[in-house]
């Protein structure tokens, strides 16, 4: 893994104790606040494309938790727990990395970097079940590489503005890129038959090595060593252990985080318009220093020298560096184009900009970031971007003690607020592209009713509960359903809403529509069949919610527990059941079968509850 442990002078106290650069010149005050804690060694945070409702936690030990509108949720997205070594407070290996397919979500993809339990890299590829959870008998391993140490893994993987999947690799570990394992000027520098020290460029939509189970990709054409000497995988070289990289979403710029080893730590850069084939130095060179090693020819024009280094002293840089992003949110307008970077080992916090040539407005960011007192932001293993761009802080901590802190304004909400949120008109995007869903030319937020932004039955979920009718008796489905909007929903009637079924079906009428605060509850005359999707639309802002109602409780005991499942199992038979009164065709098939057992042993599972054979059920 990037982070490096290192054992500290006596002097650690008094060299934590940095002095804070000012805020660079009209710059907005920073600080940041907690957005969750208690995780598990967390060491990435990410978002999926345009996807503003989920961000996705990797822990180290092989889980990526879910927190979907703010809300951890009570299962995991992916548990790969048992295909890790296990990992402790000095462990670089693990889950590693994550990615989404560029066409995500019309693609189900998703790709993981993590070290399998004989240590060796995998990257490999995931589908999904639903939007929350992945399937975890889905994995196709796309590369294996092997590892000659347990350090120096990297583990970074991204799509690139060009669809491909970049992929960093560790030099292999040891000390000076050497001994069993390496080649003998290095694994970085070694171009042919070796992927480690490396960054590599793969096409995850092919497969160039059909007969190679190891191999499920294609390569890129243009990649730099295609038809001459050099694995036609490698993108650029000469790294000793990149960790935390990233493209900037607005110039498509690629920052490299590359951790150093006796004294110097390094951001390497790589502008949009390259055609790849960059060395950049180790192991001859640690940041813009001649290291006396051989495999390269130190200061050769050949070599790119990092934009940025630091020394390894806690007072004005650290031990292990923590590669960023550079910020293009929308909250801090001011703060465009900086670019954020911090240590692991001293907790350090700093920011620049970079324009190709020149770096400028660099700041110590750390006595804003993580201001003097409890709690301190320590471990800072990663930082983390939403789908605004929007910039997060990951601690590491321990098993129990690991956060995500977001870096936020410290002062009063932006200007243009017609919604009155707190958040900048420009932030409340819901769409994805535009914050007018409904094209009339007026940002949704600043429309009254505003947009739908969640509803109860949840938004495309399994939902197993059944409501009671107005008059006590059991509904035959739906009655009613909850939407929230994205400010105040006062004054909204039955004309606001159109009400559709999927399948095609009788649509409801709307009885009644009653409103409380930013949301509405809206009755209908009839209810909408336990095995309909419903699409509520808002006809003012166009923006819908499709509600699944996917039941469970096959034998209509109000809950979804291991009876259902035994009588789903007992109406397999290749025949299968008919949809009522059972209602158990869950997915959507045409008949009872082995996939609708599995889809609510899976819903069971989901919902957090382990002990359902044991009677305890779910609740209404």
């Amino acid at each position: 893994m990037g982070f490096r442990i290192v054992v500290l002078p006596i002097c650690l106290v008094a060299c934590l104790m940095v002095s804070a650069a000012p805020v660079a010149s009209g710059g907005t005050p920073l600080t940041t606040e907690l957005v969750i804690g208690g995780l598990n060694r967390p060491i990435f945070f990410t978002h999926a494309n345009d996807d503003f409702e989920r961000m996705f936690i990797v822990e180290q030990r092989g889980v990526i938790k879910l927190l979907k509108n703010g809300v951890l949720q009570g299962f995991p997205f992916l548990d790969i727990d048992s295909k890790v070594p296990l990992v402790s407070n000095f462990s670089e290996r693990g889950l590693l990395g994550l990615a989404f397919h560029p066409d995500y979500p019309e693609t189900d993809l998703f790709y993981v970097n993590y070290n399998n339990l004989g240590g060796a890299t995998i990257i490999a590829q995931y589908s999904l079940v639903n939007e929350d959870r992945a399937n975890v008998s889905s994995e196709i391993i796309l590369m294996v590489i092997a590892q000659p140490q347990t350090n120096h893994n990297g583990g970074w993987i991204a799509f690139g503005p060009d669809g491909y999947l970049y992929i960093a690799t560790g030099d292999g570990g040891n000390a000076n890129d050497s001994g069993p394992g390496h080649s003998a000027g290095g694994n970085a520098q070694d171009i042919t038959n070796n992927p480690l020290g490396k960054m590599l460029r793969i096409d995850v939509n092919g497969d160039d090595f059909p007969g190679d189970p190891n191999k499920n990709y294609a390569i890129p054409p243009d990649n730099p060593f295609v038809g001459i000497t050099g694995d036609d995988e490698i993108w650029a070289y000469g790294l000793r252990n990149p960790w935390r990289n990233s493209f900037d979403r607005e110039t498509g710029d690629l920052y490299i985080g590359d951790v150093g080893q006796n004294l110097w730590e390094e951001i390497d850069f790589q502008p949009a318009g390259s055609t790849g084939g960059e060395n950049y130095g180790w192991r001859c060179m640690e940041g813009d220093h001649c290291t006396g090693l051989s495999g390269c020819t130190c200061n050769a024009v050949t070599l790119v020298d990092p934009i940025h280094e630091y020394f390894h002293s806690c007072a004005t840089g650290g031990f292990s560096l923590t590669g960023g992003y550079v910020y293009r949110g929308c909250a801090i307008p001011d703060l465009g184009g900086t670019y954020f970077l911090a240590d692991y080992v001293c907790s350090n916090l700093w920011s620049f900009r970079y324009d190709g040539v020149n770096m400028t407005d660099f700041t110590n960011r750390k006595a804003e970031l993580d201001p003097p007192g409890s709690p301190s932001i320590l471990s800072i293993s990663s930082f983390g971007e939403d789908a605004y761009g929007e910039i997060y802080i990951v601690e590491r901590g321990t098993t129990t003690t690991g956060e995500i802190w977001k870096i936020v304004p410290n002062t009063p909400g932006p200007v243009e607020d017609c919604n009155e949120n707190g958040t900048e008109d420009a932030c409340d995007i819901l769409d994805g592209s535009s914050n007018d869903g409904d094209g009339n030319g007026v940002p949704d937020e600043c429309e009254t009713p505003f947009a739908i932004v969640s509803s109860d039955p949840p938004n495309d979920a399994i939902d197993a509960r059944q409501p009671s009718n107005p008059d006590g008796s059991d509904p035959a489905g739906w009655n009613a359903v909850t939407v929230t909007f994205n400010g105040d929903a006062t004054g909204i009637g039955a004309g606001s809403f159109t009400i559709s079924i999927d399948p095609p079906g009788a649509t409801p009428i709307i009885d009644n529509v009653t409103t409380d605060g930013n949301s509405a509850t809206i009755e209908f005359t009839d209810t909408i069949p336990l095995v309909a999707w419903t699409i509520v639309t808002h006809n003012d802002s166009g923006s819908s919610v499709r509600i699944g109602n996917l039941p469970a409780d096959v034998n209509n005991d109000k809950l979804s527990n291991a009876s259902d499942i035994l009588i789903l199992i007992d109406a397999l038979n290749d025949v299968g059941l008919p949809l009522a009164p059972y209602q158990s065709d869950i997915d959507r098939s045409g008949a009872t079968n082995a996939s609708d057992v599995l889809r609510t042993i899976d819903l069971l599972n989901g919902a957090g509850v382990y002990d359902v054979f044991n009677g305890a059920g779910l609740p209404d």
